[in-house]
């Protein structure tokens, strides 16, 4: 039996657990720096930058979504950006990502968001395979970019 429901302070941990199997999953385990405190203060504090729905299987949990507002100047409208979509090995083929699209759909439409986005490693054919049998499709002529880091610090010292 599947239930859906959003995170509580107290999820914490069981948010930090998911990140890092996520991690493991897409080949980057080492790649987490985010802690418990980072997470309480930035979803769970006075100004909350995501949001997560989590999964139960039999009142278990199972997975999650990491989701937050970006905003589209085209369409006039916010949209919903999924940053994490995670569910557990031993809970896969159970329908439980497909219900966390379908929550974040519903979501999005009640709150009048323009849509749902989010990325993809290139290597992840199953994935990428999931995402399309519900209708989704690859953004044409668009690449993501970023800048972390070192380069981050040095774009932000120019004058």
């Amino acid at each position: 039996m599947l239930s859906l429901r959003p995170a509580t302070l107290q999820d914490v941990p069981l948010i930090l657990s998911f990140i890092r199997e996520l991690a493991e999953y897409e080949r980057e385990p080492n790649a987490v720096h985010c802690s418990e405190d980072d997470l309480r203060r930035d979803g769970f504090g006075p100004n909350p930058k995501f949001r997560v729905t989590i999964a139960e299987w039999n009142s278990k949990p199972a997975g999650m979504a990491l989701f937050f507002y970006n905003y589209s100047t085209w369409q006039g409208r916010p949209g919903i950006y999924l940053e994490d979509l995670f569910v557990r090995s031993e809970f896969r083929k159970n329908g439980i990502g497909k219900s966390l699209l379908i929550h974040l759909a519903r979501t999005a439409l009640a709150e009048n968001c323009y849509g749902l986005r989010w990325e993809v490693l290139n290597w992840n054919e199953s994935a990428m395979e999931f995402y399309r049998s519900l209708g989704s499709g690859f953004r044409e002529n668009w690449k993501v970019m970023q800048i972390t880091g070192e380069e981050l610090k040095q774009l932000a010292r120019r004058g």
